[in-house]
This record gives structure tokens, C-alpha cells and sequence, in this order.
């Protein structure tokens, strides 16, 4: 199987570079195009907040030349597979194109995003959505609302974690002080989980966040917070580790009922902290292989118990990512079920 692999593969923690490693173990050759430069400039930034927030049909430019670079290569080659991964500057003409060069090949758009939202979605990627064969999801509640907007195909997939960079790794008690804690959190800042953390740091318990933007403004709020910087190397799977109780919340502005944190946390040996949904509880079985929470409340009661209680702890983070080897939630087993699917 000879595949065309487009995406964003900057930063080692991203997911989509992980989901191409795992194309790569699967295709007899592999071509791979990168769809932005090392910095989104003024122009792009703009432009795409000026669909995205007011709702003018503005087109994201392409900067990196990636529909040229795409056509050059389908000109040349021919691909059994084109895997698209959130293509927001990818035009229904490059579609077209590969299909006219190569009418075989199978052109599938996969998002980890909801592209059923505007704030995931481009002019360009809608006008695309008709000529893709396929659309891969990990949001189980947009299936019909992407075939509203044209979608052919589209199907359901879990989040996945890649076990050669998620996986458990022996740390120095050093490196669990520096990196980890009681209680932490990796992501972005949102209200809610904002709101979260605030109750735990109020009530006494000690947290750590790694992240950006808002969370920088919180540097002060309290002895018992810990604002770092966001990251994204070799340190993310150590820190998820490191922390006595690693919290997974859900991005509210997706609706999600789970997300990638949902198999990287167990995957690195950490113990997961989750809000309940229906989906977590269908993954991992409740208080045997990761813990959840509907409230602040109960979220602070179960960080106060498990703080308590390092070998129930240890062991729930065992059985946590023997679960996400033995249920085929790695990288390799997901891609394996869509490409299978697809043929």
C-alpha cells in the first residue's frame, strides 16, 4: 500500500505525527507533506479569525504550498491512500486533482477536532468535505451532522496513543519532583477546568499545570498552584507519569466525551483523574482501571482519597494501561481497523 501522508508533524508530542508513524509501519512507501510553516503568520492568524469568530467566507492561505507540493507528488506517483489529517488549507481542486491522476486512490479526512464546529472548520475544508471518500471521527455525536454538510463516508474511531512515545519510563525520584506532584494537569486553559483546579488549590490540595496563555495569569493565585509552561517533548508522556493523579478534562467547546489525554495518561503508566461520560466508562472500567468524576466536589474528594492511598493508586494505574494494550487502543491497532475498514 503506497500512502500520501498530509498533516501537521512540528512538535514531537503531536498526535497527528504519531498517527503517520503508524501509516508508515503499515505502507510499503510512504510520501509525507507538511501543511504549515514553523509559525502561522499575522495573515493566516487573521483571516482564519475572521471566518472562524464572524462568519466571512475567507479562505486560510496556504503558506507552505502544500496543495502544490501535493499535486507535484500525485503528478509523479500513484497512491493507494491519501490520509489528510485536519487538512484546513487543502482545496477541493487538490482533491480533484488526485482523483483525475488517480482514480483508485482512497482520499480519507480524519480530525481528532469536531469538524461539525466552526472553530474547527475552514472555507477551504468545507468546500473539500464532498470530495473526500471518507471521514474518520473521534466525536461519536457528529456522524450526521458531518453528512449534513456533505460528508459521504463517515465513521466513529476512539482516540488512540502511540506506545512508542506513551509508554511508562523509569524516572529518578528527581525527575518526579521536578516534573510531577500530587495533582496536575497538561492542556490548554478553559473555564471549567479552570474552575476545577481552583476548588482542589482552594481546599488545599497541591497542583501543577502545564500551559499556556490563561494559565500564566494564575502564577500567583495560590501557594498550593504550580503554573509551568506547555509541553511537548519527550517530558509530556514523563510528566503524565510522574504525577501522583494525572486529570483528564474534556474540552467543552467539542462537547467531548473523551480525548486524547483519555488513552495517553494510562498508556504512560500515570493514574487517571477523568470526568465520567458515557464513553470513559465503556473504555476503562470505573475504580479498577482509571477514576472519574461528575463535580468539583466529588473530584475533590476522590483527589483527597487516592492521595491517601498510593498502592490502590499504583494499582489502578496498572490495570489502567494493561487496558489500553490488551483493548487495541495504540496507534497502530486504530489505523489497522480503519484501513481495513476502507477496503
Amino acid at each position: 500500500m503506497k500512502v500520501l501522508s498530509i498533516g501537521s508533524f512540528k512538535k514531537q508530542s503531536n498526535t497527528c505525527l504519531h498517527r503517520h508513524w503508524a501509516l508508515n509501519k503499515l505502507a510499503t512507501s510512504i510520501d509525507r507533506v507538511e501543511l504549515y510553516r514553523d509559525e502561522l503568520s499575522y495573515t493566516y492568524k487573521i483571516r482564519n479569525r475572521l471566518f472562524q469568530k464572524h462568519h466571512l467566507p475567507i479562505s486560510l492561505p496556504d503558506e507552505n504550498k502544500a496543495n502544490w507540493t501535493i499535486q507535484n507528488l500525485v503528478k509523479k506517483n500513484y497512491y493507494d491512500l491519501v490520509w489528510i489529517d485536519k487538512g484546513l488549507t487543502i482545496g477541493a481542486s487538490t482533491l480533484k486533482y488526485i482523483k483525475h491522476k488517480n482514480p483508485g486512490a482512497v482520499l480519507v479526512s480524519y480530525s481528532p477536532d469536531n469538524m461539525a464546529e466552526r472553530h474547527n472548520q475552514s472555507l477551504n475544508f468545507l468546500k473539500s468535505v464532498p470530495f473526500y471518500d471518507h471521514h474518520i471521527t473521534t466525536k461519536s455525536y457528529i456522524v450526521g451532522d458531518l453528512k449534513k454538510i456533505g460528508a459521504k463516508n463517515v465513521f466513529f474511531t476512539n482516540q488512540s496513543f502511540e506506545p512508542s512515545f506513551h509508554h511508562p519510563i523509569n524516572l529518578k525520584e528527581k525527575e518526579k519532583e521536578t516534573l510531577g506532584g500530587d495533582v496536575g494537569f497538561v492542556g490548554n486553559w478553559e473555564k471549567e477546568r479552570c474552575k476545577s483546579i481552583l476548588h482542589l488549590v482552594d481546599n488545599g490540595v497541591n497542583v501543577k499545570v502545564y500551559g499556556d496563555g490563561k494559565w500564566q495569569q494564575y502564577k500567583k493565585y495560590s501557594p498550593n498552584l504550580t503554573i509551568k509552561p506547555g509541553v511537548y517533548s519527550e517530558d509530556y508522556s514523563k510528566i503524565l507519569q510522574a504525577f501522583k493523579i494525572s486529570l483528564c478534562f474534556l474540552r467543552k467547546i467539542n462537547s467531548d466525551l473523551q480525548t486524547s489525554r483519555t488513552m495517553e495518561i494510562p498508556a504512560c503508566g500515570g493514574f487517571m483523574m477523568a470526568e465520567r461520560t458515557s464513553e470513559h466508562l465503556r473504555l476503562f472500567e470505573e475504580d479498577q482501571e482509571a477514576v472519574f468524576f461528575s463535580s468539583d466536589e466529588e473530584l475533590l474528594k476522590k483527589c483527597t482519597y487516592y492521595l491517601k492511598n498510593e498502592h490502590t493508586r499504583i494499582q489502578i494505574a496498572k490495570r489502567g494501561h494493561l487496558r489500553c494494550h490488551e483493548s487495541g487502543y495504540s496507534n497502530l491497532d486504530t489505523i489497522k481497523r480503519i484501513v481495513s475498514k476502507l477496503r
